[in-house]
């Protein structure tokens, strides 16, 4: 559970929304809202891919991630400049941890810059923090 503290403490960087599992949760709501969850998804599925340890895993988990985000007309394609999007799929066949790198920090950064602040103003943010601000003063005020 977050305390009210912590859901301020969101809006200080996208990092500690990232890293928090009902901040992620507000994020992908309020992404999702704005048709853009696939950054967040793609961010996410390459933080799972660079802690993979088996070199079959990597070859599969490396084509999926290809296959749904990357790939011209994939179900979630994310919005990377070609030179990136060339780099991968030219590495695709012989993957490795850090294959998906400059396209997960071109995607960080359009989050960051982008949605992030909006997601700042939005009435998805705003009612979470409200909630917790509810929630600490019935914390302090049992008797309510």
């Amino acid at each position: 559970r977050s305390n009210a503290g912590e859901t301020m403490a969101w809006s200080e960087s996208v990092d500690t929304v990232l890293a928090n599992k009902e901040g992620l949760a507000a994020f992908r709501t309020f992404l999702k809202s704005e048709f853009s969850e696939e950054n967040v998804e793609f961010w996410l599925a390459c933080e799972d891919f660079k802690k993979t340890k088996s070199s079959t895993k990597i070859a599969s988990k490396a084509q999926k991630i290809y296959s749904d985000f990357i790939q011209a007309d994939a179900p979630k394609e994310i919005n990377i400049d070609f030179h990136t999007k060339n780099d991968i799929s030219q590495n695709i066949s012989e993957p490795t941890l850090s294959c998906f790198d400059a396209a997960q920090r071109s995607i960080y950064c359009l989050m960051a810059k982008d949605s992030f602040p909006r997601f700042l103003r939005s009435e998805v943010y705003k009612e979470l923090v409200k909630k917790h601000q509810e929630r600490n003063q019935k914390k302090r005020l049992p008797f309510l």
